[in-house]
């Protein structure tokens, strides 16, 4: 798949496709080492904006190339009036290519790391171990972690903090706790997966001379995995003219159950209309119909459906252009079959709550269903919903990271899957995932997740392609939260919704 040069900013690479990018630039005629130095520099750069000149710098050096950015790094906080002890891990003869022409370019003297104590200094550059560190940091570089960590010292990382992998945001054992984060050319999803998105503190990414066009041409690195922002999905948003009217934006159901509860769905039915959709109902058994035709608003519909046939009917009508499923909707023979009647409909849905959980009870039959089935489907688990989707399965380790998990589910659902959480993944079965920055917090409250679930159903009404919709739902979502802040209720965050669509047209 060739990226669209517009979604070049925002690609996230692997630890290898950087390493494909280091590549690319080197071949195409740029040094390592001028890599190096831009890297370095970059580092030098981070703490002189931290720290006065005269003031004592601990820059800790891996046996890699991460070592050697380290050593650029000190060599020109020298040069600009620090005070620098330069501690190796490893010996000094055994580093090699463009860390070893660093090594050679410094011509202090190099410690040990053993008994280093941290605390004694105003700063410390972690520049031990790259993001592919594939370990866990033992012995006495474990102990080094740690007090650096209990030192309370200005920290700042060099890619990555050392025992966080690029990839997944893991760490195996001991990592470094940052308070900034220098990474290059492009961030990785590690910058933005947990824990690792805690650990790093302020990220800036650096220029250091690699040409996006050239490692983004045709037959080079083609990255699946993006930083989610409004650039991503913006050219998908539904663009209404003067002379639309409401069934041209889209009606939306929400299929509500009986009596079990009636906020929940209400409260997906309210973000689906604040989103931008023409209509939207509540279908519900007949003994809820007058619970929910009380509660208002006035804008809301609301539809009987006596039994599993006439909801199926309902889906078949031609009426509905999006389902939203899950939400309160109970977990009993009624249930499962109106999640049944949908999985078998092709109207894009978007299943969630209570269809997750029936979905993963009823395996295979109602995953073999989702695979098959023609309109388009996007799935919001949280981690535990998750789990249930994919019970039996292996390939789904939490060892494999978030991004790894939700992309295998993706593909074998045949849906796009929206992994809940402050690091939200959103994942589709052609590979292309996206990780989320916007959200606070303050979402971790009862019916954030429905909210959710009548966004992404809005746009999926509105025509939205099902990952784009999904992806801008999970970003307008976070950002809603941000916007209202703690103390923030369910109820609030539909509301925020109009002035944040004003954000994006201006």
């Amino acid at each position: 798949m060739t990226m669209a040069a517009d979604l070049s900013p925002l690609a996230l690479l692997s630890v290898a496709e950087m390493a494909a990018a280091d590549t690319a630039t080197i071949a195409a005629g740029t040094p390592g080492i001028a890599l190096m130095e831009k890297a370095g520099r970059a580092v030098a750069d981070a703490v002189t904006r931290r720290i006065r000149p005269g003031q004592s710098v601990l820059v800790l050096c891996g046996p890699g190339n991460n070592g050697g950015d380290g050593f650029v790094a000190a060599r020109l906080l020298a040069e600009r009036g620090c005070r620098i002890t330069l501690a190796l891990a490893g010996e000094r003869a055994a580093l090699k290519g463009d860390a070893a022409l660093a090594a050679q370019a410094w011509s202090g003297p190099v410690a040990a790391v053993e008994r280093l104590e941290p605390a004694r200094y105003d700063l410390v550059v972690d520049a031990l171990f790259g993001a592919g560190l594939n370990r866990a940091i033992s012995g006495e570089l474990a102990a080094l972690v740690d007090r650096v960590n209990a030192a309370g010292r200005t920290v700042v990382c060099v890619d990555v903090p050392s025992g966080v992998h690029g990839d997944t945001g893991l760490a195996d054992g001991p990592a470094i706790r940052a308070d900034e984060t220098v990474t290059f050319f492009r961030l990785k999803p590690g910058h933005l997966l947990h824990p690792g998105r805690a650990l790093c503190g302020v990220v800036t990414l650096a220029d250091i001379g690699i040409a996006p066009e050239a490692v983004f041409a045709p037959g080079g690195i083609a990255p699946l995995t993006f930083r989610n922002a409004s650039d991503l999905w913006r050219s998908h948003w539904p663009d209404h003219r003067a002379d639309v009217h409401k069934y041209a934006r889209g009606a939306v159901a929400i299929a509500a159950g009986g009596l079990s509860g009636v906020g929940a769905p209400r409260l997906g039915a309210r973000a689906a209309l604040r989103i931008g959709a023409g209509l939207a109902a509540i279908i519900c058994q007949p003994e809820a119909l007058a619970v929910h035709a009380a509660r208002g608003p006035d804008a809301l519909m609301q539809r009987a459906a006596a039994d599993p046939a006439a909801f199926e009917a309902m889906l078949s009508s031609g009426k509905i252009d999006t389902l939203l499923i899950g939400p309160a909707l109970g977990l009993d023979e009624e249930a499962r079959s109106w999640v049944a009647a949908a999985l078998r409909s092709d109207r894009p849905c978007v299943f969630d709550a209570d269809a997750l959980t029936l979905i993963g009870a009823e395996r295979p039959a109602f995953t073999d269903l989702l695979q098959r089935r023609a309109g388009p489907a996007v799935l919001t688990p949280h981690e535990g919903e998750f789990k249930r989707l994919i019970a039996g399965d292996t390939g789904f380790e939490p060892e494999r990271g978030k991004l790894e998990r939700a992309r295998r589910a993706a593909r074998l659902l045949g849906a796009v899957v929206v992994l809940k959480g402050p690091d939200t993944v959103i994942a589709a079965p052609d590979g292309r995932a996206a990780i989320n920055g916007t959200g606070s917090p303050a979402l971790a409250t009862a019916g954030s997740g429905d909210v959710l679930g009548g966004i992404v159903a809005g746009l999926l009404a509105q025509k939205m392609p099902a990952f784009e919709a999904a992806c801008a739902a999970v970003w307008l979502h976070g950002r809603a939260g941000e916007e209202r802040g703690m103390g923030l209720i369910a109820d609030d965050l539909p509301e925020a919704l109009p002035g944040l669509l004003a954000e994006l047209r201006r």
